[in-house]
C-alpha cells in the first residue's frame, strides 16, 4: 500500500458543518427554559420529553443564535455536580445592564459587575441558577482592534 501526502489540490473531502450551538446541561429544565425566556427574550423552538417528563432536549432562539438545553442525567452532569463549569457563554446585546437586571431578577448571581470595560465594551459575567457563566456585553466605543490590543496591553501592564 502506498501512503499518499496529501498537498493543498489533493486534500481530502471535508463536510461542511451545518449548525454548531451549546447545549447547556441543567438541574431543572423547565425552570431553565423560563428564566432564559425571561432574561434573555428566549423563543422556544422545540422540546422533547423522557417518559417522566425530563427534558431530553430543547430547542431555544436568543436572537439569531441557538441553544440546546437538557434536563441532567447520569451521562450528562450539570455544572453544580461538577463544581463549576469552564465555559462562558458571550452574549452580545443592546442594554447589558437591562440583561444582567433581568438576570439578577430570575436569580442569577454577579461573577463580575457590569461596567464600561476598556476595550470598547460596557458588560460583565454573571452566574445563572443552573451554573452557566455568562458574559454580557454592549458595544459602546468603536476601536480598531489596533486601538483595543493598546488598550488590553495597558490593562495588563498597570
Amino acid at each position: 500500500m502506498t501512503h499518499r501526502t496529501h498537498t493543498p489540490a489533493h486534500r481530502p473531502h471535508t463536510p461542511a458543518v451545518t449548525r454548531l450551538h451549546p447545549r447547556l446541561v441543567v438541574s431543572d429544565g423547565p425552570r431553565a427554559i423560563d428564566f432564559y425566556r425571561t432574561a434573555f427574550g428566549a423563543e422556544e423552538i422545540e422540546r422533547y420529553t423522557g417518559p417522566e417528563g425530563r427534558i431530553v432536549h430543547a430547542l431555544l432562539r436568543l436572537g439569531d443564535t441557538v441553544v440546546a438545553v437538557k434536563d441532567a442525567d447520569e451521562g450528562d452532569p450539570a455544572p453544580p455536580s461538577l463544581g463549576g463549569t469552564p465555559v462562558i457563554m458571550a452574549l452580545d446585546v443592546t442594554d447589558a445592564d437591562a440583561v444582567a437586571e433581568a438576570m439578577l431578577r430570575g436569580g442569577a448571581t454577579v461573577v463580575y459587575p457590569v461596567a464600561d470595560q476598556p476595550y470598547g465594551q460596557r458588560g460583565g459575567r454573571l452566574a445563572d441558577p443552573f451554573g452557566h457563566l455568562w458574559m454580557i456585553s454592549q458595544t459602546i466605543e468603536d476601536l480598531t482592534p489596533e486601538e483595543i490590543q493598546r488598550r488590553t496591553d495597558a490593562m495588563f501592564s498597570s
